[in-house]
């Protein structure tokens, strides 16, 4: 497959998980990947695991809570490649608590990672994008965005900024052929969800029509889809992948 030959791609969170999975996807179908994430040495044997399939990919520390580390890490991306055409805004975090009892240190640090630091991503990418007159910006969300979830008001909050976010801006850059899109993962086997107990790991499988959880490459699929030519007439769309767990409009 090689739908995405000759496209630079970049993905934040891409040492493990959704990211990781996303990556080896992207660069499956043909694009070079920019790896960003805070360990090097994850991403330096993802680099390493990507090359000896064929595929092309480079590592580039980055700190997604952090606003120097953004801006110097995109501009790194730029000098290397001189633009970025796909764009996966996937790092997250989580610091799950009753909202009664929550320390404002972490909703600010889940908002200040989730969100704003795709917002400072995306913006220090856009222009590259807007003077190639193509791109594809695919922000990483999540179910409780759309549902709401006890003991994640921080992450769900963050995650249903990113879907306000992504409409906002697919209305901004449609006019120069850049599109932004989400996707929504539901229960996903991922180190995030990797603490759950078996009780709390059942109840959410019973929610799930399709009976089973999702995996980070049913994600990552996604993800390249929106990233080719097939997806090019989709944008400010939400495409929820969780085995029917939530379904709306």
């Amino acid at each position: 497959m090689t739908a995405l030959q000759g496209r630079i791609a970049l993905v934040t969170g891409a040492s493990q998980g959704i990211g990781r999975a996303c990556a080896l996807e992207l660069a499956r179908a043909g694009a070079t990947v920019a790896l960003a994430a805070r360990s090097a040495d994850k991403l330096a044997a993802l680099a390493e695991e990507i090359a000896a399939t064929g595929g092309q990919a480079a590592a580039f520390t980055l700190d997604i809570a952090s606003e120097e580390s953004i801006k110097s890490g995109a501009k790194s991306v730029l000098e290397r490649y001189g633009k970025v055409e796909i764009l996966v805004n996937n790092a997250g975090i989580t610091r799950d608590g009753l909202m009664m009892r929550m320390k404002r240190a972490d909703w600010d640090d889940v908002l200040s990672t989730n969100l704003t630091g795709a917002f400072l991503l995306t913006q220090a990418l856009l222009p590259a994008m807007l003077k190639n007159r193509w791109g594809r910006i695919i922000n990483i969300t999540s179910v409780v965005g759309r549902t709401g979830q006890a003991g994640q008001v921080n992450y769900a909050s963050s995650k249903a900024g990113l879907i306000g976010f992504t409409r906002s801006i697919a209305r901004e850059v449609a006019s120069r052929g850049i599109t932004a899109n989400a996707v929504a993962p539901g229960y996903i086997e991922t180190p995030m969800t990797a603490v759950l107990d078996d009780k709390q790991r059942q109840a959410m499988m019973a929610t799930i029509p399709l009976g089973r959880s999702g995996t980070a490459e049913d994600i990552a699929q996604s993800v390249a889809f929106l990233a080719s030519d097939a997806a090019a007439y989709i944008t400010g769309h939400v495409l929820d992948v969780n085995g029917g767990m939530f379904m709306g409009g």
